[in-house]
């Protein structure tokens, strides 16, 4: 781990994600700042998912995925949509932010920021797999913020 750091003025790593960023509520993702993106990176990927997913779904669910953010970017608005970035599918089947759901208990979601050395071939349809594997051997660096969210 380098420099780069992903944070949200409305929780601390390890803390509750407000209820307003849940999917039955407003679903709109939380505000995020990134700080320390390495002068090499030619864009960021992030990956929202929930890993405490596996046992009542069957894997780790898919909650956001987007690509192609240009290097420069320190704030991500509540409720953004991207002009000069691409969203993904997540796994409820749609375009862009899905909030935490959890069906049966609090879990953990984790946002993944990655520092990529290229940019993406990548169009909307793309999902968690195909963003995987394009950006395998391309990580210069990567953040992690983690927040909690109630059944």
């Amino acid at each position: 781990m380098g420099d780069l750091t992903l944070e949200s003025p409305e929780f601390d790593h390890g803390d509750r994600i407000p209820e307003e960023y849940g999917y039955t509520k407003d679903n709109v993702n939380p505000p995020l700042e990134i700080d320390g993106v390495p002068d090499d990176a030619d864009s960021l990927a992030l990956i929202v998912d929930d890993p405490d997913a596996k046992e009542p779904a069957g894997k780790v669910w898919e909650h956001w995925l987007v690509w192609n953010i240009p290097p420069e970017t320190t704030t991500i608005s509540a409720g953004w949509s991207p002009d000069d970035a691409t969203e993904g599918t997540n796994d409820f089947g749609e375009t862009g932010y899905g909030g935490p759901n959890p069906p049966d208990r609090e879990h953990t979601y984790r946002f993944k920021l990655f520092a990529l050395d290229t940019t993406l071939e990548l169009g909307p349809d793309a999902g968690a797999d195909d963003l995987g594997s394009a950006i395998d051997g391309h990580v210069i660096e990567r953040a992690q913020l983690e927040g909690t969210y109630p059944a």
